[in-house]
């Protein structure tokens, strides 16, 4: 299969080796794929804030880049439901309203994909440690993803996960409630990373590099020893 893979900006910008994980592990699995540099963000920011015919204006240039994509893959819970969920909504009553419905159709997050469409539970990989998980809100949320995460982890070698309490509360982060409402943000933060903190994981294992940026950020401040990683990361070590 050629797949087609969507590296969100922040991605791109901070966690770049999320990204270079997809590849590798899609390629591991026998499968080419496909990236468009040309296309840097989904538009989720201008259309969260209520900027709609901004967010249309990038999210053609996504729709149109992709309109012949086999298979769209994303390592983030919350593009991928901007494609999925919100750009049938975003067109609706226009010209691109049918390619908006149909590349919805054919757009995955990461560990969904692997999960689901290819029916690939083990790809090899070792990581020695304690690891907990954070439920994204749009992969728990928007896209009713909960247990593909931790099929994968299951088959991870020498990995030893320990469910917080908090694993469905939401970080915090929100894009630009995080901007618009610090304190509130913030204080959420604390009570997921308190979760964390209580599971003496090593690790805090997500599929949005965006909650895990927020998460460590007040990790770092609180001078606290764990760490974030992406679910890609994970499978693509080897130990």
């Amino acid at each position: 299969m050629v797949i087609s893979l969507f590296i969100p900006c922040f991605v791109d910008v901070c966690s770049p080796r999320v990204g270079i994980s997809v590849v590798e592990i899609l390629e591991q699995l026998g499968h080419r794929v496909r990236f468009a540099k040309h296309l840097t963000c989904c538009a989720q920011p201008p259309l969260n804030a209520g900027y709609w015919d901004e967010a249309r204006s990038i999210a053609a240039k996504v729709i149109e880049g992709l309109s012949t994509a086999e298979a769209v893959v994303v390592p983030s819970g919350s593009c991928t439901a901007t494609i999925r969920n919100f750009y049938p909504l975003l067109f609706a009553g226009t010209e691109l309203e049918r390619a908006a419905s149909e590349l919805a159709t054919r757009t995955f997050e990461f560990s969904d994909f692997l999960v689901n469409q290819l029916r690939v539970r083990d790809v090899g990989a070792r990581f020695p440690g304690r690891v907990t998980i954070h439920d994204g809100c749009h992969n728990l949320r928007e896209l009713g993803k909960k247990q593909e995460l931790r099929t994968l982890l299951a088959h991870v070698r020498d990995l030893q996960l320990t469910e917080m309490t908090e694993a469905e509360t939401c970080c915090g982060f929100g894009g630009t409630f995080a901007v618009k409402f610090p304190a509130i943000s913030t204080a959420m933060a604390e009570v997921k990373c308190a979760s964390a903190i209580e599971t003496r994981a090593d690790y805090i294992v997500s599929t949005d590099s965006s909650c895990l940026m927020q998460i460590q950020g007040l990790l770092d401040r609180q001078r606290l020893p764990t760490r974030t990683i992406h679910i890609a990361e994970v499978l693509a070590s080897r130990g």
